[in-house]
């Protein structure tokens, strides 16, 4: 249970401003310790890892729009279940298996 919640900090924790000042430092770093080894290799490396953060930041902003969107509909439905309010601070799993009970009734 802890490596979930651990995974998931960590996936929401790369989409903020600091990983990128984290990448920004590393390459910083790599480039005055060790220059001579940040080749194209090196680029590459470093624009992946980049890459990856600003696609996990659209990705989260994106989750997070849908995210009010959807509470802003839940809040002007009356028929809305109270107990599927808070269901986004479910880790992942828990939410896929609440979604399989729901599916087949139980």
């Amino acid at each position: 249970m802890a490596l979930r919640e651990m995974l998931t900090t960590i996936g929401t924790l790369t989409s903020r401003p600091a990983a990128f000042m984290i990448l920004g430092a590393f390459a910083a770093s790599w480039l005055i310790f060790e220059p001579e080894t940040l080749d194209w290799h090196g680029i590459a490396t470093l624009a992946t890892w980049a890459m990856t953060l600003v696609i996990q930041r659209a990705e989260h902003r994106d989750t997070q729009a849908l995210q009010a969107k959807l509470d802003e509909l839940i809040r002007v439905n009356g028929k809305a279940r109270n107990d599927i309010t808070r269901i986004d601070d479910d880790e992942p799993e828990e939410i896929e298996a609440r979604r399989s009970r729901s599916e087949t009734g139980a």
